[in-house]
């Protein structure tokens, strides 16, 4: 094991920052979560990057590189996060920083893209070159991959699925615009619409566990389900992906989920076959995967 290329990997997210030590064959050799903090985000992301790297240095390991996946707005090529709304941060230069702090090769990416690119890699959508991952948790979000590659857009900012505004003049969304899929569809939006309709203040894991005994349950998560299938069915007919996978915490939710969700789409396709739709084999290590395979991408450059 003396002398093994390895990578240090972080996923960082507004609540917590998931790093690594990864091999060249996607083993971890270590890892280390925190939380991530109010303030001092980019001190702390430094910090850890620093402690993994000692980490592998103790146990012989090589360092060749090191990679972050962030959320926000991204320029890839620059390394300049636009904006970051659960960072807090505006026009940061997140690569020349890394660079300059830990003298390596440095990747910074979008962390669901970055999670896109591993579950090709080595998880649900391995072998497909046109495939769209869409991770619902919180919020949702979209990796697009058209011909083998990522559709980033003209901004950084493809991807923002859970911001179609599917329902016209519907509820209102956080964003500012109103019916957004998000809104009706994600671990936050069901378990407020269910609170708000007179249901106890519980989480979607819970209301999807009532379903078949509670009537409001059922109507809310029906309704959940009508807005993702259109919204999948949009993404469909743009992009026509031979492979959907879904991931985050509401993919947990099963049959309950991938039976009627797949029943919805194939209804709303009228001249068509709708694409499988999968859960996310990686779930939510992928995007630390991806972010060590966008490290060893800049290792080799």
């Amino acid at each position: 094991m003396s002398g093994l290329p390895v990578v240090l990997a972080v996923d960082l997210g507004g609540t917590a920052m998931k790093g690594a030590v990864v091999s060249e064959d996607g083993a971890t050799m270590t890892e280390s979560t925190l939380a991530t903090p109010s303030d001092g985000i980019l001190a702390a992301l430094v910090e850890l990057l620093g402690d993994l790297r000692r980490t592998a240095a103790d146990d012989g390991h090589d360092v060749v590189g090191a990679g972050v996946a962030t959320p926000g707005m991204l320029d890839e090529q620059r390394g300049l996060v636009h904006y970051a709304s659960n960072l807090g941060w505006r026009d940061v230069p997140l690569l020349d920083i890394l660079r300059s702090e830990l003298h390596l090769p440095v990747a910074v990416g979008h962390d669901v893209r970055a999670a896109g690119l591993a579950e090709r890699s080595s998880g649900a959508a391995r072998g497909f070159g046109d495939f769209a991952l869409v991770p619902i948790g919180t919020g949702v979000a979209a990796a697009l991959v058209s011909s083998g590659g990522a559709v980033t857009g003209a901004t950084g900012a493809a991807g923002e699925f859970g911001h179609i505004p599917v329902i016209p003049g519907g509820e209102p969304c956080t964003c500012g615009q109103r019916g957004c899929l998000e809104v009706y569809m994600s671990g936050a939006g069901v378990a407020r619409r269910y609170h708000a309709a007179g249901g106890e203040a519980v989480s979607t894991r819970r209301i999807v566990e009532r379903l078949g005994d509670d009537p409001l349950a059922d109507r809310v998560w029906s309704e959940a389900l009508d807005v993702l299938a259109q919204g999948l069915n949009i993404l469909t007919l743009l992009l026509d992906p031979g492979l959907i996978v879904l991931g985050g915490g509401v993919s947990h939710a099963g049959d309950a989920l991938f039976a009627p969700l797949g029943e919805r789409m194939s209804a709303g396709l009228a001249w068509r076959e709708r694409p499988p739709v999968v859960r996310s084999s990686l779930g939510g290590d992928a995007g630390r995967a991806g972010a060590a395979l966008l490290a060893f991408d800049a290792a080799r450059t």
